[in-house]
């Protein structure tokens, strides 16, 4: 049989891309199918434009400091649509970029939508048709809506096109209290907007430690944003003026309270923000023909993300893990690796999957949170045996002469062996230095490697090694 390909990766996402370079790497002859831009949601609609907007929300902030110098800074011509320009320009440069990376790899790069005829075979919606020796779906997902609360991209906004306002409305409510929710919200709150969050979850952020969510909160309630936690967003009324987002009370397990102190009946706003997941761009693949199982439009997938049909692949937002560029673009590299190692006798990878207790969490706001691996009120729910301590960050040198001594590091570990089971960090550049956490678990480095490494100082990351010699009941800075 003759083959146009060894490899075609539907969707250039971060999971897509990656993949398609990685099998170029180890020989394999790869082309990528993109219906949009190189890149997919994270890099155009996604992460990479919410942090080049986060940047400017930080350089807002950072007023303050420059007035405490006794500078007079003239706020009044803050203009959000040329913050709004800054973030696309940022994610047009990376997207070309993308498509750089795969023309410098000799990746074949096709423009349009793709459906699986046969497990080798697939049709464009021009009626091309190639023929391919293995095939990664890498599609991604999109956001979820919910019922009355239909995106018009307008007044009723999803995350992507929350992304693309270049005029921000005075008054925002937000739907989801996760990264998203929170990341935007920081950035709009820093702009001036009212900024009112909802979240069906009794706390912010509920998959982040309990502790550094609340001190999340404090924090951004101080800069005036509010929030409405353990409620659920019924339906919106609309007038020419107004929005009325209206609530309910609910239950952590989604059933309705007879009560819920505080709760006003609705919240009134110029535009809602719904963030409240993802659905993964499963239909129209032609999966069904090939008797690729799905389970709630995630594509069910066994060791090196293979599905049910010999030789089809999913990665990314398709498959049930975290919905997080950083898992789309390690699973792409495994899938890549295997299908190289059955074609070209490659190195198997060293990885069936990604390890899930080591998939760092980030939110970048201000304060940053990071985690990775086991939680503390998880711990005990499941009478799990642990130690655990948290360094605050006002016993960091560095963190107090920069005026940022809001923030913990929190380790958790076997109290037996001295295993890191877990960690998160809340405060200025807890993005960067949870990964020498996750490195040290990688590695499987314990507490007392940990205490007794050096960190230069003053550094953020002798919160790490503080928090580390705290489990081991001998930290010096608190």
């Amino acid at each position: 049989m003759d083959y146009d390909f060894d490899l075609a990766v539907i969707g250039a996402g971060p999971g897509g891309y990656v993949a398609a370079i990685r099998a170029a790497q180890l020989g394999l002859k790869a082309c990528v199918i993109e219906k949009d831009k190189p890149g997919g949601v994270c890099l155009n609609l996604g992460c990479i434009p919410s942090k080049a907007l986060i940047h400017q929300a930080d350089a807002l902030h950072g007023v303050s400091t420059l007035q405490a110098l006794g500078a007079a800074v003239d706020l009044s011509g803050v203009d959000y649509g040329k913050a709004f320009k800054k973030s696309r320009l940022a994610a047009d440069r990376l997207s070309k970029g993308v498509q750089f990376l795969l023309k410098k790899n000799g990746i074949e790069y096709k423009k349009g939508t793709a459906k699986l005829k046969a497990a080798s075979e697939i049709i464009l919606d021009d009626g091309t048709a190639l023929r391919a020796r293995a095939v990664i779906l890498a599609t991604g997902s999109r956001p979820r809506e919910l019922p009355g609360l239909a995106f018009d991209e307008e007044r009723i906004l999803s995350s992507s096109g929350a992304l693309m306002l270049e005029k921000l409305p005075k008054r925002i409510a937000i739907l989801g209290a996760g990264a998203i929710g929170m990341e935007l919200g920081y950035v709009w709150n820093a702009f001036g907007a009212e900024v009112t969050v909802v979240e069906a979850l009794e706390r912010i952020l509920p998959l982040e430690d309990a502790e550094a969510a609340a001190l999340a909160r404090k924090i951004f309630e101080s800069r005036g944003m509010r929030f409405h936690t353990g409620a659920f967003a019924t339906g919106v009324e609309k007038s020419d003026e107004d929005l009325r987002l209206l609530l309910k009370p609910a239950s952590p397990s989604g059933e309705d309270k007879a009560t819920s102190p505080g709760l006003p009946p609705f919240v009134e706003a110029d535009a809602v923000l719904v963030a409240v997941g993802r659905v993964p761009n499963s239909a129209g693949l032609g999966l069904e023909a090939l008797g690729i199982r799905t389970d709630k439009g995630f594509v069910e997938v066994g060791d090196y993300y293979e599905t049910s049909a010999s030789g089809v692949y999913a990665i990314g937002d398709l498959v049930a893990t975290p919905l997080l560029a950083h898992v789309a673009s390690k699973e792409g590299e495994i899938a890549a690796e295997r299908i190289a190692q059955l074609i070209k006798g490659t190195p198997a990878p060293t990885e069936r999957r990604v390890d899930l207790s080591t998939v760092p969490s980030a939110v970048y706001c201000d304060p940053e949170l990071a985690s990775f691996g086991l939680q503390e009120e998880k711990a005990m729910a499941a009478g799990r045996a642990y130690s655990s301590f948290s360094f605050p960050y006002r016993g960091i040198g560095k963190a107090v002469a920069t005026e940022k001594p809001e923030g913990f590091v929190k380790l958790l570990a076997d109290p037996e062996s001295g295993e890191i089971l877990g960690a998160t960090v809340i405060g200025e550049r807890a993005t960067d230095i949870i990964h020498e956490l996750i490195l040290a678990r990688q590695a499987e480095l314990g507490v007392e490697e940990l205490a007794d490494m050096m960190h230069a100082h003053p550094t953020i990351a002798e919160g790490v090694m503080e928090a580390a010699r705290g489990v081991l009941g001998r930290a010096i800075h608190v």
